[in-house]
C-alpha cells in the first residue's frame, strides 16, 4: 500500500496498514476481507488516511504553533491541561482543508452513498490513532466519534474535529506519560455507513469474560439505540453469557442472561445542531432483552470466529473486543469494531494473588452502605471524592476513591489516581470499568445512588472481594492480600474437588488446580439468584387473591418474565450453568434443593406454603419434599432447570445429588418423580448420586448402591446424627468432631461397600480442609474424591500430598 494516499477504501487495507488508517479502521478492513466469507456483516466506508492530517496541519503549518501552546505543560495539572488541550483544539478546527483533500473527500463520500442508493448517506465519523508502538493498554475512548453525519460540509466539520480530537485532554495526558512525541502520532478519520441502531439495539461484545479472565464464553452486552450509552456506562446494560465448546457443538449455549436497566437509549437528532438525543425507552421495552435469543448466538458465533481469525493470524490465542449494532430497519447485525481484548489476555493465571475479607460478617453488614456491580476482585481504601463535573477534578487527590455518576475518556486522567471507583450509572463494559481493569483499581458501578448516600472526606472501604455484587462499607474493613504460583503446588494422587456455593465466583475459581465440582448448592441459587418460594410462583393466582401486595413484589422481581415458573426454572438453570460451564468438561455435581422449611418459609411466599416444624434438621427436608403431593411441582422445576441445563446448553458434565434420603424406597420415588418430569437416570448420560449423610444411608449402603451411581459423604450431617447432637447449639459443640472414632467407623464402612459395588465415593464435609490427620484417613481408606471449599485448596492440596507421601502413594 503506497503510504501517499488521502483517501482509501475499507475494503482494501488490512492490519499491516494501521500506520496509514490507524488501529480500528484496520481491523475494519480486516474483517471485511477476511470474514465476510463467514456471513460476518461490516458497513462498507472510506479512511481519511494520516497522510491527510499530516497533509492538512502542514497546509495551516500548525506544528510550531502546537508545540509552542504545549512548551511546558504539566500533565498533572488539570487546569493547566484543559487550557491549553482547548487551546490546540480550537487552533486545529480553526484550519482549511487544501482543496485536493476536500474534493477526495467528498467524491469517496458520493460514492459511498451510491453504494446504499441515497443521494447523502448517514455515517458515523471515526477517529483512529495510528502508533504501532502505544503501549497495549487500550484506554477506552481516547479520540471523538461523530454520529449521524449527513452532508458534505457536515461531514468535512466532522473530519476536522476528529482531528482535532487527537489532543484531547487524556490524549495529551497519555502521551506525556508514556514520553511520545506528539507529532509522532497521526490519526486517521473512518467514514462508514450508519447501522440505524437508533430504531434497533447495540453493545459490546467480548471473547473472554471480562471480570475473571475465562476464555471459553462470550460475554455479550445490549441496550436499545446507539451504542454509545452503553460504551459510556450511561445505562445498564442487558448482560448475555454465551459457552464456546458446546456452542460449537450446536447447542443453545447461552449460560446466563440478564436484564439491564435500559431506561433510555440515544437515537438520532432532528436537527443540524442536534445529530443525537436521548429519550425514554417505554416500560414495554424495558421488560424485554434487547436482543433475542437466537440473536445473541449468532452474534456468539460471530464473535468466536474474529476471534479465531486473529489468533490464526497472530499466531497466538487473541481475544476480542468487538462493538456491534442492529439496525432496526433492516432487522439484521453488523459488526462496526473489534479490537484485541488488552487486559485479561496477559493476566498471568499461575500467579494467585486473593484479597480476603476477614472482618466478620456481622460486624461489616452494619457498615455496608452502597452496593453494585463488581468490577475486579480488589479490596481498597480511602477517603470519598464526589464529583459531579471534571471542573471540580482539581481538588481530586491521588488515593483518593472517586465517587460520580458516570465516567467517559475525560476522566482518565483523574481515574489514575483513585484508590477506588464507584458510580451510580454502568455495566460491567462501561468506560468507567473498562479503565478500572486496565488500571487494576477496583470499581463499584451501577450502585444507583452512591453520589447521594456517601459523604465527601467519608473514610470508606470498597471491596469488590466478594463475587459478582461489590460493596462500599463505612470506615476500614480487615482483609488480607494473599499470593500463589499454583505451579509449585504438588499433583495429589487423589483428586481435588471444591464445594461451589456462588455461580459468581466459579470462573475465577476454575483456575484453582482442581478436579472438578464435588458439591454445588442449589438453595444458595435459589435463596440469591430467585428469592421466591417455587410454589408462591406455581400457584400466583392464589396469591394475588390473598395478598394483592405480595403479588406486586412477585410481578416486580419477575419483571420481563411473562411465565413465573419460567423465571425460576431459568434462574436456576443459569446459576447451576455457570457453574457446570467453568469446570467444563469435569464432573460437576450439583446437589438438589435441601433447604429446611424454616429456610423455606423466609423465602418470598414462604409462609403460604411451609409448616412449622419444632426441628425442621430432622423434619420435611431433601429427598421426602421429592415426591411429597405438597411439593412435587415445585421440585419439578429443578427437574426441568437440570434438563434446560444439560440438554439445551450441552452441559452434560453436570451430575445431579440426592440429599437427605432416608430409605431406599425414598430414593426409588425421587427417580420416578424425576423421570415423570424428563429427567431420567441413565439417558443421555445423566448420572445420580446420593448424599451419604445419614447412618442409614452407611448401614443399607449396599441397597442405595443398587439405585445410585454414587455416594458423596456429607460428614457434617453424619457426624451430627451420628453423635446425637445439634450441630448448630453451642451447649454441645464440644462434643462435635468429624474425627470421632463412631464417625470414622462409619466413613470406612460405606467406602468399602461403594468400592465393593463399582460405585463412586467421595466426601464434601468441612474435616478434610480443617484436619489433616482426617484427610489422611480418607486417603487411607481409598477415597475416590475429596471436595473442599476453594479458600482451602492450597492448604489441603499441600496436606494431602504430604499425607501420600507418608503412605509411599507416589513412589
Amino acid at each position: 500500500m503506497a503510504t501517499d494516499k488521502l483517501i482509501v477504501w475499507l475494503s482494501e487495507v488490512g492490519m499491516e496498514d494501521i500506520g496509514l488508517v490507524g488501529g480500528k479502521n484496520a481491523s475494519l478492513g480486516e474483517m471485511i476481507k477476511g470474514l465476510s466469507s463467514k456471513g460476518i456483516k461490516v458497513p462498507m466506508g472510506f479512511v481519511v488516511t494520516s497522510e491527510s492530517y499530516y497533509y492538512f496541519i502542514r497546509h495551516n503549518n500548525f506544528e510550531e504553533k502546537i508545540r509552542e501552546i504545549l512548551s511546558g505543560l504539566d500533565p498533572n495539572n488539570i487546569e493547566d491541561l484543559s487550557k491549553r488541550g482547548l487551546q490546540v483544539r480550537e487552533l486545529i478546527k480553526s484550519g482549511k482543508f487544501p482543496e485536493d483533500l476536500k474534493e477526495a473527500i467528498i467524491k469517496a463520500y458520493e460514492e459511498l452513498s451510491k453504494m446504499y442508493n441515497q443521494y447523502r448517506v448517514d455515517v458515523a465519523v471515526r477517529s483512529s490513532a495510528t502508533a504501532e508502538d502505544l503501549p497495549h493498554a487500550s484506554f477506552a475512548g481516547q479520540q471523538d466519534t461523530y454520529l449521524n453525519i449527513k452532508g458534505d460540509e457536515t461531514l468535512l466539520n466532522a473530519i476536522k474535529r476528529c482531528f482535532a480530537s487527537l489532543f484531547t485532554d487524556r490524549a495529551i495526558s497519555y502521551r506525556e506519560a508514556f514520553k511520545f512525541d506528539h507529532f509522532k502520532i497521526g490519526l486517521a478519520v473512518g467514514v462508514q455507513k450508519m447501522v440505524r441502531s437508533d430504531l434497533g439495539s447495540a453493545g459490546v461484545a467480548f471473547s473472554i469474560d471480562t471480570d475473571s479472565g475465562f476464555k471459553d464464553v462470550v460475554l455479550i452486552n445490549a441496550a436499545y439505540g446507539l451504542g454509545e450509552m452503553v460504551v459510556q456506562g450511561a445505562v445498564t446494560p442487558d448482560e448475555f453469557l454465551v459457552f464456546k465448546p458446546t456452542l460449537k457443538e450446536g447447542y443453545e449455549s447461552i449460560i446466563e442472561k440478564k436484564l439491564g436497566k435500559k431506561i433510555h437509549k440515544m437515537v438520532y437528532g432532528t436537527s443540524p445542531d442536534e445529530r443525537t438525543k436521548i429519550i425514554a425507552v417505554s416500560k414495554e421495552d424495558q421488560a424485554k432483552f434487547a436482543l433475542t435469543d437466537p440473536e445473541v448466538l449468532q452474534l456468539a458465533r460471530w464473535v468466536m470466529a474474529i476471534e479465531e481469525y486473529y489468533s490464526n493470524k497472530y499466531g497466538k490465542w487473541t481475544p476480542m473486543d468487538v462493538e456491534w449494532a442492529k439496525d432496526g430497519e433492516l432487522n439484521e447485525l453488523f459488526i462496526v469494531q473489534a479490537r484485541p481484548e488488552t487486559i485479561h489476555s496477559r493476566k498471568d493465571h499461575s500467579k494467585i494473588v486473593t484479597y480476603k475479607i476477614v472482618e466478620p460478617y456481622e460486624i461489616r453488614e452494619k457498615k455496608r452502605i452502597v452496593e453494585g456491580i463488581a468490577v475486579g476482585d480488589k479490596v481498597a481504601f480511602g477517603k470519598v471524592r464526589i464529583l459531579h463535573d471534571l471542573k471540580d477534578a482539581k481538588n481530586f487527590q491521588a488515593g483518593e476513591v472517586l465517587v460520580t455518576d458516570m465516567t467517559d475518556p475525560d476522566w482518565e486522567p483523574i481515574m489514575k489516581k483513585a484508590a477506588a471507583i464507584v458510580t451510580n450509572k454502568g455495566g460491567r463494559t462501561c468506560h468507567a470499568a473498562i479503565v478500572a481493569r486496565e488500571l487494576g483499581v477496583p470499581a463499584v458501578v451501577g450502585t444507583g445512588n452512591a453520589t447521594e448516600v456517601l459523604e465527601n472526606g467519608q473514610e470508606v472501604t470498597v471491596s469488590c472481594a466478594e463475587g459478582d455484587v461489590g460493596y462500599v462499607y463505612d470506615g476500614k474493613i480487615e482483609f488480607v492480600v494473599e499470593e500463589t504460583d499454583i505451579n509449585t503446588l504438588p499433583k495429589t494422587k487423589t483428586p481435588i474437588m471444591m464445594n461451589v456455593a456462588s455461580p459468581e465466583g466459579a470462573f475465577d475459581f476454575s483456575f484453582l488446580p482442581n478436579a472438578g465440582v464435588g458439591l454445588a448448592r442449589e438453595e444458595f441459587i435459589i435463596n440469591n439468584y430467585i428469592g421466591i418460594h417455587p410454589l408462591a410462583l406455581i400457584k400466583f393466582d392464589e396469591i394475588k387473591q390473598k395478598d394483592p401486595a405480595l403479588a406486586e413484589k412477585i410481578e416486580d422481581i419477575t419483571f420481563g418474565y411473562e411465565n413465573k415458573e419460567e423465571y425460576y426454572i431459568k434462574k436456576l438453570s443459569y446459576g447451576i450453568a455457570k457453574i457446570g460451564a467453568a469446570f467444563y468438561p469435569k464432573p460437576v455435581i450439583v446437589r438438589f434443593s435441601d433447604f429446611k422449611s424454616n429456610e423455606y418459609a423466609n423465602l418470598i411466599g414462604g409462609r403460604y406454603f411451609e409448616p412449622e416444624e419444632e426441628n425442621p434438621m430432622l423434619g420435611w427436608r431433601g429427598a421426602s419434599r421429592y415426591y411429597s403431593p405438597q411439593f412435587k411441582e415445585a421440585f419439578g422445576l429443578e427437574c426441568k432447570a437440570i434438563l434446560r441445563v444439560r440438554n439445551k446448553m450441552g452441559l452434560k458434565n453436570v451430575i445431579v445429588m440426592v440429599p437427605f434420603c432416608r430409605t431406599p424406597e425414598e430414593g426409588k420415588k425421587v427417580l420416578q418423580v424425576m423421570e415423570e418430569y424428563g429427567l431420567k437416570k441413565g439417558e443421555n448420560g445423566l448420572q445420580v448420586y446420593v448424599m451419604c449423610e445419614l447412618p442409614s444411608n452407611v448401614m443399607l449402603a449396599d441397597q442405595f448402591a443398587e439405585i445410585f451411581d454414587g455416594f458423596s459423604i456429607g460428614s457434617n450431617d453424619l457426624t451430627q446424627l451420628t453423635l446425637g447432637l445439634d450441630r448448630d447449639s453451642s451447649l454441645v459443640a464440644h462434643l462435635y468432631d468429624e474425627r470421632n472414632e463412631a464417625v470414622k467407623r462409619l466413613i470406612s464402612h460405606v467406602i468399602k461397600v461403594a468400592k465393593e459395588k463399582g460405585r463412586k465415593i467421595g466426601i464434601c464435609g468441612q474435616g478434610p480442609s480443617d484436619f489433616p490427620e482426617f484427610a489422611q484417613f480418607l486417603v487411607e481408606q481409598g477415597i475416590d474424591t475429596i471436595s473442599i471449599n476453594p479458600d482451602s485448596v492450597l492448604k489441603t492440596t499441600k496436606a494431602i500430598y504430604e499425607i501420600e507421601e507418608k503412605l509411599g502413594l507416589h513412589q
